[in-house]
């Protein structure tokens, strides 16, 4: 086993054909899941970061070769030196210009798009890993890469459900409603964390809104009882939980 995988770590045009597709194949994987989810970062994003990024080290050991070979003589006369790091660390710089573009700041203080971004640096890293033929590395990263992408997202949800803190977003008809809606989370045993006054527009008119941050009591209103409860007030005209 160890000897066939030492044939595979040698350079030749078998196994560089072997580490693009296998970069290939495990960019599709994680972006087959994004792609279903409705991300920004789909299937042919994910599979051309890590096809990419397995190229920048096929490059690099390419330039290598060509050192200690066919240019060895232009090599010697000129004094030149090699660095393949450079490649792949160009290519890590590189991409951050590409994850930070799918990172949006929408409204209500919510930030949307880091976990895309995230995905995307790690696929380039998994591509480095393919280029340089660290085939247990990229199948390790495979997996791993797809089950929190994919299967953790519901675990997280849930998890983020059964916490004490909770985000809100309230609209109210006059700004001295805020202290009735204050005043109600407290008598539920909640304390109030912060508080973001923001000024929203429908159909012309203008009216006051704020982000709320509770934290609840265990044993007394949950998350859904403290937004019912919040709803009920003859002066909200609308109540939503803020999940990020």
């Amino acid at each position: 086993m160890s000897l066939f995988l030492a044939d595979l770590r040698g350079f030749t045009f078998f196994t560089v054909c072997l580490r693009l597709l296998l970069a290939a194949a495990a960019g599709g994987i994680i972006g087959y899941g994004r792609a279903r989810r409705k991300r920004p970062a789909g299937l042919r994003t994910y599979m051309l970061t890590t096809i990419g990024a397995a190229l920048s080290t096929l490059l690099a050991l390419y330039e290598y070769e060509m050192i200690c070979g066919a240019w060895a003589p232009v090599v010697e006369e000129v004094g030149m030196k090699f660095d393949g790091s450079r490649y792949s660390s160009s290519v890590v710089s590189g991409i951050g210009f590409l994850a930070a573009g799918t990172i949006i700041a929408s409204a209500h203080r919510q930030v949307s798009g880091l976990t895309t971004a995230t995905g995307i640096f790690a696929s380039v890293c998994m591509g480095i890993a393919c280029g340089a033929g660290f085939y247990e590395c990229v199948i390790v990263a495979a997996v791993l890469i797809t089950i929190v992408l994919n299967v953790m997202t519901p675990l997280e949800s849930a998890y983020k459900r059964r916490l004490h803190n909770i985000d809100i977003f309230v609209e109210f008809h006059q700004l001295e409603d805020l202290s009735t809606i204050t005043d109600l989370a407290v008598a539920k045993h909640a304390q109030v964390f912060d508080l973001d006054i923001e000024q929203a527009r429908q159909e012309g008119d203008t009216y006051p809104s704020a982000v709320i941050t509770l934290k609840l009591s265990p044993g007394h209103a949950s998350h859904s009882d403290m937004l019912s409860s919040i709803a009920e007030l003859s002066c909200v005209r609308s109540v939503q939980e803020l999940i990020s």
